[in-house]
């Protein structure tokens, strides 16, 4: 928490325009973009991390968000009318503890190397600051933040040109869910009910979630219409997900999507665990390692042949020590640069 509110901390331009290119014209897109934007990050998705691409479904939440507007949004089309540089500062919707600015985007690869990565790159982070620097009332820190796969040196390049540094590393690791997922001593217990999610239990999840997460880095409480957009989409999988019940109440779970559009890309059927957590008054009890166990034998059950998370290499919780003791093993790496005001 600063003495300052964020507008007197961070200067912020004025006036926002990318660099003049001439391969492109940029413009702020509109929803019938959608596929054109999709089409560009899953071309630059196919050479920066091969095994998985950037969901139509998220490219759809930069129009539908509240907090996010055109504005906040770049593209640059050729003159056949192609889209091949796209460009995203999105604010987080909770400010409560931090306003944070995420940076998106990518550039198809046959047009790297002309400027156009860097055009954007200024662009989204001049976008960022006029956002952090519109927040008049805010005295929390902000902070500007870029993911980067270890294989994208050119973006790490452009991030570490703007002055952001890297905060922090997450790892991939994959399970392999032809090997067997051993009976532990304790799965079963009276009084912990290991059940799928039901539908009429996702808030409940969400207030949960909002608890164990309180203390992972970058965190911020979700409300309700990002929680339901999120369990709502296509690839949320209510059986799949785990909750572990203690007097009916949620203690912790285990939540699941599978995107079938990435199953080529990856060579075999898998899922993606996005949230594993344990609320802070049931902690020390074991229900992490049984909630993954219960869903690992579901996603078997349905013949999917491995899944993956991401992990905090700093995690708080020492997630990575029980991952690897449930059989995942690293499988790709990413870094998130950022800075802080």
């Amino acid at each position: 928490m600063a003495d300052q509110t964020l507008n007197h901390r961070v200067t912020a331009p004025e006036t926002l325009a990318p660099a003049a290119h001439p391969d492109v014209a940029w413009r702020s897109p509109t929803p019938d973009d959608i596929d054109d934007i999709h089409a560009a990050l899953v071309a630059a998705d196919e050479v920066d991390h091969p095994t998985w691409a950037f969901a139509r479904g998220d490219v759809e939440d930069w129009f539908d968000l509240p907090q996010t507007t055109r504005d906040d949004l770049l593209v640059g089309e050729t003159p056949d009318g192609r889209i091949v540089a796209v460009g995203a500062a999105i604010k987080q919707e909770d400010t409560s503890l931090e306003v944070r600015v995420s940076l998106q985007g990518a550039v198809v690869p046959e047009m790297r190397r002309r400027g156009l990565g860097s055009a954007v790159g200024r662009w989204q982070y001049d976008r960022a600051l006029q956002l952090l620097a519109a927040e008049t009332d805010a005295t929390v820190d902000g902070v500007i933040e870029q993911y980067v796969h270890e294989d994208d040196p050119g973006a790490a390049v452009i991030a570490g040109g703007l002055g952001m540094t890297v905060g922090r590393w997450f790892v991939v690791m994959e399970r392999d869910l032809t090997e067997p997922v051993f009976d532990v001593e304790g799965d079963v217990e009276p009084g912990v009910d290991l059940v799928p999610l039901a539908a009429d239990r996702v808030d409940d999840v969400r207030l949960a979630r909002n608890d164990a997460f309180r203390d992972h880095w970058g965190s911020v409480p979700y409300s309700e219409e990002y929680w339901n957009a999120f369990t709502g989409s296509e690839h949320f999988s209510l059986d799949l997900s785990t909750v572990a019940l203690i007097d009916g109440e949620v203690a912790a779970f285990c939540l699941v999507t599978v995107n079938e559009d990435n199953w080529e890309r990856r060579g075999l059927p898998y899922a993606y665990i996005e949230y594993i957590g344990v609320m802070r008054a049931h902690r020390g009890k074991g229900l992490a390692p049984r909630v993954i166990r219960r869903t690992l034998r579901a996603m078997a059950a349905a013949e999917l042949k491995a899944t993956q998370l991401d992990v905090d290499t700093d995690s708080p919780t020492g997630a990575n020590t029980l991952y690897e003791s449930l059989g995942f093993v690293e499988r790709d790496r990413e870094q998130v640069f950022t800075r802080h005001f």
